[in-house]
């Protein structure tokens, strides 16, 4: 916890009850970027956690810092109840205050669900919380980009397009007339035959020069599939920093969810889990992913084919001509599809210790009720399993690859980022990316938002430059 938020917790915590209500609901109110935002940058850290506490153990972790700091500054200050007394007895009321402060029940999470920031509820963002703790998320890494609002999405392509803009200039023959701005033209017209007739006549007289219409660019729409890694790797940890690698995958898509909503609105944002099988996964529900157990009915293996044909079959539905898929993995594709039995039987001779995986009913219903989530099997349902330690399988190797080129021949393109310690994966990857003509990033956990962020920035104004 740094200094700020030290301080805002020890001035909380030495507030009656009353007063800190008043407090809390004034921060909120009309601080929108100070104390408030601090208390809230904790949650979303809390929310992150693939053990994430309820309501009733978040309030305790936030009690509990607040109950550290107020020890810890106590003990610094040094009070002397002796000489408090030895001024009128004034210092006695001040430590019974302090007593009764300690004692008097106070929820900052229940003043979290009044202000609606909170519900009641298993996951218990709202989508107030969910929006305010993102745009935190991303706040804090624009600042490390050094990337102003002014900006982002610039182009050069004004006054043709399809996206009004604030802005304006003046009207030219042949232009849309619905673009004209009314209000600033009959201020133009009241101003000019204010100056040439020192009076103004009703009806006014509109003159071409008077008009001014809103300035455009063009609409330049793109549709992104993050496809995020739940293989049972990815709960792994790094030896330094207090994220795990699907903990800092799950913070940098949920900056990205607020940076397309903030700057590029047009935008279409999909998030597709994968494990064995791939799920489409709710916006909302990006703080809640959780990676596969390795006991769990094999789902934990990585199969970047089962990620690529639900993405493709949910980007051919839309209509935008710049289409993408964002892979974050930390490892390489230990499974694939087998799309029909004389495959399975050539492996077998081939490789008879091989297992295969298929989903039954109880299954599926199973993975629905431990990880919320609805496991996609259109695209195949007898999976492939081999995972080899430091390599990839060939035929899993050949298929992916098939797969992505599948994607590239649509007008897909693929781009993978890297989250692991090791390097195994990095030769697979950037053979696949070479073959469909994307790009891959070797990345450690604590730098992937930035690094996932100043690439999506990037494409996006190469898009618009093109």
């Amino acid at each position: 916890m740094n200094d700020s938020e030290k301080s805002y917790f020890f001035q909380l915590f030495h507030l009656g009850s009353d007063s800190r209500k008043s407090k809390f609901s004034e921060n909120i109110d009309n601080k929108p970027q100070t104390e408030i935002d601090l208390l809230l940058s904790i949650v979303g850290r809390e929310a992150l956690r693939e053990k994430r506490p309820n309501l009733q153990e978040l309030d305790q972790i936030i009690k509990g810092l607040i109950e550290q700091e107020n020890t810890g500054k106590e003990s610094t200050n040094g009070v002397d109840t002796d000489d408090a007394d030895d001024d009128g007895g004034g210092g006695g009321g001040q430590e019974e205050e302090r007593s009764r402060d300690r004692s008097t029940p106070f929820s900052i999470v229940r003043m979290l669900l009044q202000e609606g920031y909170l519900r009641d509820d298993e996951k218990w963002l709202t989508w107030k919380g969910f929006s305010k703790i993102g745009n935190l998320i991303l706040d804090d890494v624009m600042k490390a980009l050094k990337l102003g609002e002014v900006g982002a999405h610039s182009t050069n392509n004004i006054g043709v397009g399809s996206v009004v803009l604030d802005t304006t200039r003046k009207f030219e023959d042949g232009d849309d007339m619905r673009l004209v701005n009314i209000p600033l033209s009959l201020l133009n017209c009241v101003l000019r035959t204010q100056k040439e007739f020192s009076r103004i006549d009703i009806p006014l007289q509109l003159k071409r020069d008077d008009l001014e219409e809103y300035e455009t660019l063009y609409d330049v729409r793109a549709s992104v599939v993050y496809c995020i890694d739940l293989s049972s790797t990815m709960k792994y940890s790094r030896m330094f920093g207090d994220l795990s690698r699907i903990e800092a995958a799950k913070k940098a898509l949920w900056s990205l969810v607020m940076l397309n909503k903030k700057y590029f609105p047009n935008d279409s944002v999909y998030v597709v889990g994968f494990g064995s099988l791939a799920s489409n996964v709710k916006i909302s529900d990006i703080p809640y992913l959780k990676t596969f157990d390795a006991g769990s009915d094999f789902l934990h293996y990585t199969n970047y084919q089962a990620a690529f044909r639900l993405s493709k079959r949910v980007l051919l539905e839309e209509g935008s001509a710049n289409k993408r898929i964002i892979l974050v993995t930390d490892g390489h594709p230990s499974a694939c599809f087998m799309d029909d039995a004389k495959q399975q039987e050539r492996i077998l001779k081939s490789r008879p210790y091989s297992h295969f995986y298929q989903p039954d009913a109880s299954s599926l219903d199973s993975a629905q009720a431990d990880y919320d989530m609805r496991l996609d099997i259109s695209a195949g349902n007898l999976v492939y399993l081999c995972y080899r330690y430091r390599q990839v399988d060939s035929y899993i190797a050949e298929q992916t690859m098939l797969e992505a080129e599948k994607c590239h021949k649509k007008g897909i393109y693929i781009d993978t980022l890297m989250i692991s310690e090791e390097d195994s994966l990095l030769g697979f990857v950037n053979n696949m990316e070479r073959r469909v003509k994307g790009r891959s990033y070797y990345v450690s956990p604590d730098a992937l938002e930035t690094t996932l962020l100043s690439d999506f920035i990037r494409n996006k104004q190469t898009i618009l430059r093109a």
